[in-house]
C-alpha cells in the first residue's frame, strides 16, 4: 500500500506502546501505528497488541464506532481478519469479527439459533471462493446467481445488514489463450460472465462488491492467490495481500457509514503543474501537451475534475501570492480546473495546517473529511503530525504516478451515485458566494430576506432513498441522535402508518441547496417522538431548524398530539446541537446515565417563530 508511508521506527514504536497506562493516548498510538504500510507480519502484530489492549479494558471504546461485521466463506479466511481489523483501526473504526465455520454460510444465515443471529452482524462479507461459485449450481451462472441472490435477502430479511458479496477471483486456467471467450463453457469463461452478472444482480438488490477480480488485474494474480497454499490449506486469498484485502473491505463499510473522505484539498506548484508559478510566471510552468511532465500534471487535473463531477468537493491549499496562484487558472490554456470548479481558494505564506483548518471551517465538514495532496513530504508530514484526522496519501516524486497513487489510495470510496452528488461541488462554491454576502451584510435579517429562500418536503419514497440514506449514514454534526438506517430499514418505514419521515429541500437566489434535512418521528399515545433529526452544516443560520419544528408541529396538531418529545444524544461530534432543543423552546425533562437529555414540547402553547423561509408546499408529511 504505497500510498501510505513507511517508517523505519515502526517496531520501536510497537514496542513502546506494549505497556499503555493512558487510555486515551494508546488509542492514538495504535491508529497512528495503523497509517502505515504495512506487511502481513506487522499487521498482525499491531492487531494482536490492539485485541490485548481492549481486552484489558485500556481503549476508550465508547466514544468509537463499533461495527460487527461477519465474514462468511466457503475456503480458509482466518488469515484475512487481522488486515480487516486494522484498516478499520485506520479510519477510527473498532471492527468486530464473527468468522462464520468453513462452508457453512448458508446453514448460519438460516439457522436462528446459530452463533450468526447471537452475534447480530451490521455487516455481511460473503467470500466466497472461485471453485465454489462455480460448483454452487452445477456450472449455471444464473443459478449460481440466483442463490446468491437468497442469501442477500436471507441477510437482509434476519439483520438489516449492509451485504458485501466478493467477486469470483479469476483462478481458473486458460483451454483456449486469447479467445478464451469463444468457449464459454471454459471455467475461466464462465468466472468473467459471472462477474458480469454479479454487477447487475447486485445493483438490483443494493448489495456491494468487493472487486478481487478488478484488484488482482491490478496487482498481479501472482501476488493474490497460490496454487500450493490453496491445495494445502484452502486460502485462496494470498496472506501477503490480506493487508489490501483489509484496506479494501473496509472502504466499503466506511463508505456505508457515511465516512469516506468528501474534499480533495490540492497543493498548487509542482502539484497542479511543474515548477513556481511565483517565480517562473505563465509561460515558464510545465503544463500541457508535448511535455511528459506537464502531460502528467493535466492527468491529475482531469482525475480531480472527474471527481468534482461525482460529488468531491475540491480545494487549493497553497504557500503563493494569491494574485499568482490564481493567474494559471484564468491565463494558461491548457489548465483543465478553472477557479469555478474549486468550492475554496486559500492561497497564502500561512503554515498548511491552520489552512487546513480553515478550509474546512469554511466548507462546513469536518477535518477528518480532507484528503490533502502536496508533492512536497515536509508538508506531508507536517500535516500528518499536526492533523492525524486529515488523510495525507504520499506521493511519488514523478508526476505521472500521482493519479494511480491518488486513485488506489481509495479515499473516496462510494457505494451508490444520485444527482445530489453530481450538483454538490457546485453547492459548495454557491454557499461559498452566501458566506461571501453574509460578511458583507451589516443586518443579519436584511441578508436572510434577500436569499429568497424557498423550503420544499416530502415524505422519505422510493426515489429519494438513496440520497436520505446518504446523509443518516454520515451526518455526524447537527445529528440529534446519530442514529443509522440500513437502506432495508428505511424502506419499511415508508408504509408505516406510526412513523412520519420529512426530506427537505432548500433553494434561494444563488441556487438549489439540495436535501438538506432529514426527520424521523414515531407516533406513540398522545406523543410524537422524535427518532431522527439531522441537517446540513452548509445551511445553518438559516432558520431551517425554526421552519422544520413548524412542519412537526402542523404534523402534530394534525394527528391530535399534543407534546413533541425529542432526545439529544451526545457524541464526540455532535456538541453543536447540545443546546438545540433548548433554543427552540422545549423544556427539558431528564437525564440518563450516559448523558442522554430528553426533551418536551407543549404543542397547543407552540407559537411559530418568524423566518424569511417560504414553505411552498409538500404533501402532508406521512406514511
Amino acid at each position: 500500500m504505497d500510498w501510505l508511508p513507511s517508517d523505519p521506527a515502526w517496531g520501536s514504536r510497537l514496542d513502546s506502546t506494549q505497556e499503555p497506562s493512558d487510555s486515551a493516548e494508546v488509542w492514538k498510538s495504535l491508529v497512528a501505528l495503523s497509517k502505515h504500510d504495512l506487511d502481513f507480519v506487522e499487521c498482525a502484530k499491531l492487531d494482536r497488541l490492539t485485541q490485548k489492549v481492549a481486552a484489558s479494558g485500556l481503549l476508550p471504546l465508547r466514544g468509537v464506532q463499533r461495527v460487527r461485521l461477519a465474514l462468511l466463506g466457503s475456503s480458509t479466511l482466518k488469515h484475512l481478519v487481522s488486515g480487516i481489523r486494522v484498516a478499520g483501526l485506520r479510519r477510527h473504526l473498532w471492527i468486530e469479527i464473527f468468522e462464520g465455520d468453513y462452508g457453512l454460510y448458508h446453514h448460519d444465515l438460516l439457522d436462528k439459533n446459530s452463533n450468526l443471529h447471537a452475534f447480530q452482524p451490521q455487516v455481511i462479507c460473503l467470500a466466497l471462493d472461485a471453485p465454489h461459485l462455480l460448483n454452487m449450481a452445477e456450472g449455471n451462472i444464473q443459478g449460481t446467481i440466483e442463490r446468491l441472490r437468497a442469501c442477500w435477502q436471507l441477510a437482509k430479511n434476519a439483520f438489516s445488514a449492509m451485504v458485501i458479496q466478493q467477486a469470483a477471483l479469476p483462478v481458473a486456467p486458460d483451454f483456449f489463450g486469447n479467445n478464451e471467450f469463444r468457449m464459454p463453457d471454459s471455467p475461466q469463461a464462465m468466472l468473467e460472465g459471472l462477474n458480469r452478472a454479479l454487477e447487475a444482480a447486485a445493483d438490483a438488490d443494493s448489495v456491494h462488491l468487493l472487486k478481487v477480480d478488478k484488484y488482482s488485474a491490478i496487482e498481479g494474480l501472482n501476488v493474490w492467490h497460490d496454487p500450493t497454499l490453496w491445495f494445502r490449506a484452502k486460502q485462496e486469498v494470498h496472506p501477503q495481500v490480506s493487508t489490501l484485502y483489509g484496506d479494501y473491505t473496509a472502504r466499503l463499510i466506511t463508505a456505508h457509514l457515511g465516512r469516506s473522505a468528501k474534499c480533495l484539498v490540492l497543493d498548487l506548484d509542482n502539484t497542479l503543474w511543474g515548477g513556481v508559478i511565483g517565480e517562473e510566471g505563465l509561460q515558464g510552468i510545465l503544463l500541457g501537451e508535448g511535455n511528459a511532465a506537464g502531460e502528467a500534471f493535466v492527468a491529475l487535473q482531469r482525475y480531480a475534475l472527474k471527481l468534482k463531477e461525482r460529488g468531491v468537493i475540491l480545494a487549493v491549499c497553497s504557500k503563493n501570492d494569491e494574485a499568482d496562484a490564481l493567474l494559471p487558472f484564468t491565463g494558461h490554456e491548457d489548465m483543465v480546473l478553472k477557479r469555478a470548479d474549486i468550492a475554496c481558494f486559500v492561497a497564502n505564506w500561512q503554515d498548511k495546517a491552520n489552512n487546513l483548518r480553515e478550509i474546512a471551517r469554511s466548507l462546513k465538514i469536518g477535518i477528518d473529511t480532507l484528503v490533502f495532496v502536496d508533492d512536497n513530504p515536509f508538508e506531508r508530514n507536517l500535516i500528518r503530525q499536526e492533523l492525524p484526522d486529515v488523510c495525507v496519501p504520499e506521493m511519488p516524486e514523478d508526476p505521472a504516478l500521482y493519479v494511480r497513487s491518488l486513485s488506489r489510495a481509495g479515499y473516496f470510496e462510494g457505494l451508490a451515485l444520485t444527482e445530489e452528488d453530481r450538483q454538490r461541488a457546485g453547492q459548495y462554491r454557491a454557499n461559498e458566494e452566501r458566506e461571501t454576502l453574509r460578511q458583507s451584510s451589516t443586518d443579519m435579517q436584511s441578508y436572510l430576506r434577500s436569499m429568497q429562500m424557498e423550503m420544499t418536503w416530502k415524505p422519505f419514497d422510493e426515489l429519494g432513498l438513496q440520497r436520505v440514506l446518504q446523509l443518516i449514514n454520515k451526518t455526524n454534526q447537527f445529528n440529534l441522535t446519530t442514529r443509522r438506517y440500513s437502506g432495508e430499514e428505511l424502506r419499511k418505514l415508508l408504509n408505516n402508518p406510526d412513523t412520519r419521515t420529512w426530506q427537505i429541500r432548500l433553494k434561494d437566489r444563488l441556487g438549489d441547496n439540495g436535501v438538506i434535512a432529514i426527520l424521523i418521528c414515531v407516533l406513540k399515545p398522545g406523543e410524537m417522538f422524535i427518532d431522527t433529526w439531522l441537517m446540513s452544516c452548509r445551511v445553518l443560520g438559516r432558520q431551517v431548524e425554526e421552519a422544520s419544528l413548524d412542519l412537526l408541529v402542523e404534523e402534530a396538531r394534525a394527528a391530535g398530539i399534543d407534546t413533541i418529545t425529542g432526545e439529544y444524544r451526545p457524541t464526540a461530534k455532535n456538541g453543536m446541537v447540545r443546546d438545540l432543543y433548548s433554543r427552540l423552546g422545549f423544556d427539558h425533562v431528564h437525564t440518563d446515565g450516559e448523558g442522554n437529555n430528553r426533551w418536551l414540547l407543549n404543542v397547543s402553547t407552540y407559537k411559530p417563530r418568524e423566518t424569511h423561509i417560504a414553505v411552498l408546499e409538500g404533501m402532508h408529511a406521512g406514511r
